[in-house]
């Protein structure tokens, strides 16, 4: 690395919500912006693209109807990976010189075309396309609306100047093993782009922080009642009479498991810290949980690095072929 000192960005963000194109057209804006304040990285929030489907948490699971309404909607404004919208964001993040990890619903082209994933987008500073992750298991209500991911996605990237980065959406962080995939594959910077926010969300930063000797970003959307009712008016009847539906909470840590940022809430804000790559390897003298600590005579994980997806008849017809 070139210096080693840089900054890191995290957008706290509410997107327009259900709207693609004005979403990505914000996305673009405060990667420009970030780029121009001189940062070398932003992370999103999760499903940043074109919003997280919060309703899973308030409308009752027998309102099909409107569920069946909500999730057309959804996907007709998902993201095709390889299509004119990541386009954007790749010449965003080119001519702004940053690297973006990007938080999305991601339409299943490879298949269907109808289902989605929860799915986190890594694009480095010359706008070319590193990886997707998709989100190993939905929580709760999420099932609803997305799928699964698989090993495949579960990777780390080397960004220049910036280090090796890779990350995990929302309370995947709470897998062990997932976590320590990315510890053995030589993870620095830890994103962490999710819909969570409070305690024990923040502890667990912390403690991935420390347990990683890894810088960690905790980006959330920052979410008023009245940005959803005004994407969706039918949804007044259902959500809690408050502010704030998601106050954000974004964070940035350390490698000791030390605030940089403290959660910032209540608000939108391009948040911006310092990250020292001196601080990769020093902190791990002590505890090195994928090197001396991690005792491979005791412990193995193995891993399923397959893409596990459902392709078209086609597709599998000439691979039989061949």
């Amino acid at each position: 690395m070139k210096e080693s000192k840089y900054l890191v960005a995290a957008a706290q963000a509410c997107p327009p919500i259900l709207d693609l194109d004005a979403s990505v057209a914000q996305a673009c804006a405060l990667i420009d912006t970030a780029g121009q304040n001189g940062a070398r990285l932003i992370v999103f929030p999760e499903c940043y693209l074109p919003s997280y489907p919060f309703w899973v948490w308030f409308v009752p699971a027998g309102k099909t109807t409107l569920l069946r309404d909500l999730y057309g909607r959804l996907v007709a404004n998902s993201v095709d990976r390889h299509g004119r919208e990541v386009q954007r964001l790749c010449a965003a993040a080119r001519s702004a010189g940053i690297n973006v990890a990007i938080g999305l619903n991601e339409r299943n082209t490879e298949a269907s075309g109808s289902t989605l994933l929860n799915s986190l987008l890594f694009i480095d500073d010359n706008g070319d396309i590193l990886g997707c992750h998709r989100k190993l298991v939905p929580t709760v209500g999420e099932r609803m609306v997305h799928g699964r991911g698989d090993g495949s996605t579960l990777n780390v990237y080397e960004m220049a100047d910036v280090g090796r980065v890779g990350g995990l959406i929302c309370w995947e962080n709470y897998m062990p093993l997932a976590r320590y995939a990315l510890f053995s594959a030589g993870l620095q910077l830890h994103v962490a782009p999710t819909w969570d926010r409070g305690e024990p969300w923040t502890s667990t930063v912390r403690h991935i922080a420390k347990e990683g000797r890894v810088y960690v970003v905790s980006c959330c959307s920052a979410v008023r009642r009245e940005d959803a009712i005004r994407a969706a008016p039918v949804l007044a009847e259902y959500l809690p009479e408050v502010e704030w539906l998601n106050p954000g909470g974004s964070c940035i840590v350390d490698p000791d498991g030390k605030f940089i940022i403290e959660p910032v809430t209540n608000r939108e804000e391009l948040i911006y810290a310092e990250i020292d790559t001196a601080s990769f390897t020093g902190p791990r003298y002590q505890l090195d949980v994928a090197g001396h600590y991690s005792r491979p005579d005791i412990f193995e994980l193995r891993m399923d690095r397959r893409a596990q997806i459902v392709a078209p008849l086609d597709a599998l017809l000439i691979e039989d072929a061949e």
